[in-house]
């Protein structure tokens, strides 16, 4: 599974990205459904609840910058602008049930390494609530799902529990085998502010072992704390 196409990369990658895709028929599709696996001003903010304070202030949700991702050893972080709409291709699993007022951020090095910041901004708390939810339900089934649709991929996935900031955020691991031999990890959270709700996906070569998890959990912290 081909985690890594989903932005840009060095030259070296996109050249193996181009012939990954090319197959037609059912390896195809396969491969390319795999590749898609992102305060008030007049008060303080501590002084009112987190959906009010953004109803309230209309400010647009921060995004997190390359320095705040798990650190490469060989590479620096780089960053596309805030995009508004749902970002393509689709994250696996997660994509799915993205509304189109979503808005993304891609992230990329000069490896193989790239993650994903996407936000939600809706109505009403209770709505960010159930997206949140129906997220997570997602995750949940993700190795499941993935080896249901397509044969021929193996799949498991890792829950790495909960984080306590702002209304709670959650971790998961995704590994992913195929038959032809590519082996990837991604990492995602979940993260609510009020009525905000972020994505953030880390992915590149390897498996669990490659998983830089307690760094993950960093940027996560931060992706939803910075959000107002």
């Amino acid at each position: 599974m081909n985690i890594r196409t989903r932005v840009r990369t060095g030259t070296r990658i996109r050249s193996r990205i181009r012939t990954s895709v090319r197959p037609q028929g059912r390896t195809r599709g396969i491969r390319l459904a795999a590749a898609a696996l992102a305060a008030g001003a007049a008060v303080t903010a501590a002084a009112v609840p987190a959906a009010a304070r953004t109803a309230a202030s209309g400010d647009t949700p921060r995004y997190l910058e390359p320095a705040e991702l798990p650190p490469h050893p060989s590479s620096p972080w780089y960053a596309g602008p805030v995009t508004a709409g749902q970002p393509d291709p689709l994250p696996m699993c997660v994509g799915e049930a993205l509304p189109s007022i979503a808005s993304h951020r891609s992230f990329w090095t000069d490896y193989d390494t790239n993650a994903e910041q996407v936000t939600v901004v809706e109505r009403s708390t209770q709505r960010a609530k159930d997206f949140a939810a129906l997220l997570r339900k997602d995750l949940d089934g993700c190795a499941k799902k993935l080896m249901r649709q397509y044969p021929d991929i193996t799949a498991e996935q890792k829950y790495y529990g909960r984080l306590n900031v702002e209304e709670g955020a959650h971790v998961y691991g995704v590994h992913t085998t195929t038959t032809w031999g590519a082996s990837d990890i991604a990492l995602f959270s979940v993260g609510r502010d009020g009525n905000t709700v972020t994505l953030v996906r880390w992915a590149q070569l390897g498996d669990f072992r490659d998983a830089p998890v307690d760094d993950f959990r960093t940027t996560t912290v931060t992706a939803v704390d910075k959000l107002y």
